[in-house]
């Protein structure tokens, strides 16, 4: 039998996946330096409720409270011999929730980054950061998970350790990577590129896009980077609520339910498959997201001038590949001093780029 997702993706148009992790935690009283994954046993309470927001909100998809979940970034807080208990409980709590909910729901492991770097640049060999995510991928896959969900990916060694793990643990994936230096990601895989290798994987995902970034602009002109090369594989676009921005001693994303309803509209036009939201990603903007993909009929693919109408100018001149011709021209939006996401908010400086979710 195929997974769920497969499923759901060869007979609907579109499905809708959640938003935040980090964002929702951090209102709940998660602290600053704080594993989430920890609440998994701690305030198990809590993850339910996360998980319930996005399902109440109509997302088809919600990622598990594991992006965090592997040994690298367990061992920051001494806790590398738990993560099969850690992302087992995570997924567990959240099949609890899809199987409550009337519908099918699909629950699906959240991988992060190991946070470590490759050979010759770092430390990270092959062989260790495929151990490393099977070690998580046997969790997830004991609590439940449909799917196992890679995410924030910035070097294609280590989507290509995460897709053999997957393989080794005998699950479905899917995978997406983080387009935040001017159209590239920080090791500088394009959206063409990443289409390009996604295809010679030995096991390649059922769907594969881009998430976090800078804004839903950004993202957008990344996803129509993948629709040029021609993939005919379903399409992931999970896009920040806005920039972030420091507002009362907080960060704030300063998109509204309004924009990323306008955002997934476009994506769904664009030929996207499955929509949803990062950094700041509320239920309530999952709520309008949802109302407007199912109240708005489908348009024709928009252009670089249609994103930047409805939803504000890129971060850059250049998405990345080196041709900037018939794009428009900049519209600076903000500070890009605080990075999004890393859905973890204690990401080591000298280990990876600290990101806010």
């Amino acid at each position: 039998m195929t997974d769920a997702l497969t499923r759901m993706l060869a007979s609907r148009e579109w499905l809708m996946a959640d938003g935040a992790t980090g964002t929702n935690l951090f209102n709940m009283g998660l602290e600053s330096g704080e594993p989430p994954e920890f609440w998994n046993t701690d305030r198990p309470d809590n993850i339910r409720t996360l998980y319930r927001g996005a399902v109440e909100a109509g997302s088809d998809i919600f990622l598990t409270n594991t992006f965090g979940g592997n040994a690298s970034r367990l061992k920051l807080h001494g806790a590398q011999g738990r993560v099969h208990e850690l992302n087992r409980i995570g997924a567990a709590l959240g099949r609890e929730i899809a199987d409550a909910s009337g519908r099918t729901v699909v629950v699906a492991g959240s991988v992060g980054p190991t946070g470590e770097i490759f050979e010759p640049m770092g430390t990270l060999t092959h062989a260790l950061a495929v151990e490393m995510f099977h070690e998580q991928a046997e969790g997830l896959k004991a609590g439940g998970a449909d799917v196992l969900w890679v995410e924030t990916i910035s070097a294609f060694e280590e989507y290509k350790a995460a897709a053999e793990a997957a393989a080794l643990a005998g699950m479905p994936w899917c995978g997406t990577m983080s387009f935040d230096t001017a159209g590239r990601t920080m090791m500088g895989v394009t959206s063409a590129a990443m289409a390009e290798m996604v295809e010679k994987l030995p096991n390649p995902p059922i769907a594969f896009g881009a998430n976090c970034g800078v804004g839903a602009s950004d993202l957008m002109r990344t996803v129509l980077g993948f629709v040029a090369t021609g993939t005919t594989r379903p399409l992931i676009a999970k896009g920040n609520a806005g920039i972030p921005k420091y507002q009362d001693g907080h960060i704030h994303y300063d998109g509204t339910p309004e924009l990323m309803a306008e955002y997934a509209v476009l994506a769904r036009d664009a030929g996207v498959k499955v929509i949803g939201g990062c950094c700041g990603t509320m239920p309530g903007h999952l709520t309008a997201m949802h109302a407007a993909l199912e109240s708005r009929p489908k348009g024709p693919r928009p252009t670089l001038e249609d994103i930047t109408a409805h939803l504000g100018g890129f971060s850059s001149a250049s998405d990345g590949t080196g041709d900037t011709s018939g794009e428009p021209k900049r519209e600076r939006r903000g500070r890009r001093g605080i990075t999004p996401e890393f859905r973890n908010s204690d990401a080591e400086p000298s280990k990876a780029p600290v990101r806010f979710l």
